[in-house]
């Protein structure tokens, strides 16, 4: 872990938190992920040793805490007090990054795993009135599908076909939904492109975007974040 040498708290502070890959560690944790393959979904890019190491560093600062599984073998990680201060930190950096990063969408930057991960914890599981409901994604570029499998309060992603009767199945391109998503595209437009095609029957599609969970920073959520942090701030 890089020190700066400074007994300044920002500098303490950035010497945990700076550390390259550690904010979307946090991300991932804040969203409920809590076992190695589940951290692994949400981190591409991140080799398992690099995932290994900074999951050590922090434990040893005291952000998280490692348990071990409920279920199977191996552990469990989970935010302790000091991980879940965190969370304004986290929230704001990615409000902040909504709104002064760029809304342009590099194809280098686009994963239909990453996508599917995000979308699958942002369903919004009461718009769904049955047991069970499986939407099928199936991304032209590249050629990919994907399952989801909504029996709530659960929602899992599956990978491959499991057999049971897709309700809806969602034909999209990769940066189209990746731009719904994020609020950037309005579904209906996207819709009228031809970047994005429903076929299911009548209840599942106009439910689609009722259920279909947009990100946190999408529809003024950045502003409310930014808006609220400097609020918050010493003397006002």
């Amino acid at each position: 872990m890089p020190e700066y040498g400074q007994f300044c708290p920002v500098s303490r502070g950035a010497e945990i938190f700076a550390e390259r890959w550690t904010p979307l560690i946090l991300r991932e944790l804040l969203n409920g992920s809590h076992r190695f393959s589940e951290l692994q979904l949400g981190l591409p890019r991140i080799s398992r040793n690099l995932l290994t190491q900074r999951l050590a560093s922090l434990v040893s600062s005291g952000v998280i805490e490692r348990r071990p599984a409920k279920r199977g073998r191996g552990f469990s990680y989970h935010l302790t007090p000091a991980g879940e201060e965190l969370r304004p930190v986290v929230e704001a950096l990615g409000a902040w990054g909504y709104r002064w990063g760029g809304a342009d969408l590099p194809s280098r930057e686009l994963n239909p795993v990453l996508l599917m991960w995000f979308i699958r914890r942002r369903v919004q599981v009461q718009a769904l009135r049955r047991n069970r409901t499986v939407i099928r994604f199936d991304f032209r570029r590249p050629r990919r599908s994907f399952w989801l499998r909504i029996e709530p309060p659960a929602v899992d992603l599956c990978f491959t076909d499991e057999g049971f009767d897709v309700e809806l199945a969602v034909d999209a391109d990769l940066a189209a939904l990746t731009a719904v998503w994020l609020g950037r595209v309005r579904l209906a437009e996207a819709i009228a492109a031809g970047s994005i095609r429903l076929e299911g029957d009548e209840d599942a599609r106009p439910l689609f975007s009722r259920w279909f969970g947009l990100s946190p920073f999408a529809d003024g959520g950045a502003e409310r974040i930014l808006s609220g942090a400097v609020t918050a701030r010493p003397g006002r």
